[in-house]
């Protein structure tokens, strides 16, 4: 299973009060935190490009 910008911007959306990686981690099968944290070092997510993902929204 792969983990996106989407899945994360998803994932803000969605709990406005936990919304740390060990949280997202135990929500989603086969995915550790380990491996959401090493995604998120590697990206460049400014708050202006989650807020262009989740506006619409």
């Amino acid at each position: 299973m792969s983990f996106t910008k989407l899945d994360y911007c998803q994932y803000l959306i969605s709990s406005p009060i936990n919304y740390t990686v060990t949280n997202l981690a135990d929500h989603l099968d086969g995915i550790s935190h380990d491996r959401i944290n090493r995604y998120l070092r590697g990206e460049k997510l400014t708050p202006r490009l989650l807020w262009d993902n989740v506006q619409p929204l």
